[in-house]
């Protein structure tokens, strides 16, 4: 028969789960803001290169985007030639629109974040692993450190 050595090694990080919770409502709030950007963005460069408005995708894109642009609509003009527009409000909409996503980031982030606790490590060794017919010498060594590094980044 053949001895070996099994060992076996398991950690645990305290707060990981809120950690990667907070990544996770973070990542979904940049998500939605870059699908709104996108949208906007497509809206500028059709009013800027004259798409049709009868055209049924750029009356679907005008009618989305309405709700999110009529708030700026009336603070500048919107130069126009020969059908095609440059919209002032569509720009100020996604600067405002991409300070108002990186403000919310940041909220959750200082409400919800938990920096690095102390991680816990359990090590079991088994030594002389021999069938049960004869006793098994067993040792189990646990130790806690603390994480001293500052993790200040968003992922987890």
């Amino acid at each position: 028969m053949t001895d070996y050595k099994e060992v076996s090694t398991t950690q645990d990080v305290v707060g990981h789960e809120g950690r990667v919770a907070t990544f996770k409502i973070t990542q979904l709030i940049w998500l939605l803001l870059g699908v709104l950007e996108g949208l906007l963005g497509l809206r500028f460069i059709f009013k800027l290169i004259g798409v049709n408005p009868g055209n049924t995708f750029a009356t679907f894109l005008y009618n989305l985007t309405d709700f999110f642009v009529r708030p700026f609509a009336s603070l500048t003009g919107a130069p126009a030639a020969d059908g095609m527009v440059f919209e002032f409000s569509t720009i100020l909409a996604m600067i405002i629109y991409a300070l108002v996503g990186w403000v919310l980031v940041r909220i959750v982030y200082v409400l919800f974040y938990r920096p690095r606790g102390p991680v816990s490590v359990k090590q079991t060794i088994v030594d002389q692993h021999i069938p049960a017919a004869t006793s098994a010498t067993s040792q189990t060594t646990t130790t806690t450190t603390e994480d001293t590094t500052n993790n200040t980044t968003d992922t987890p």
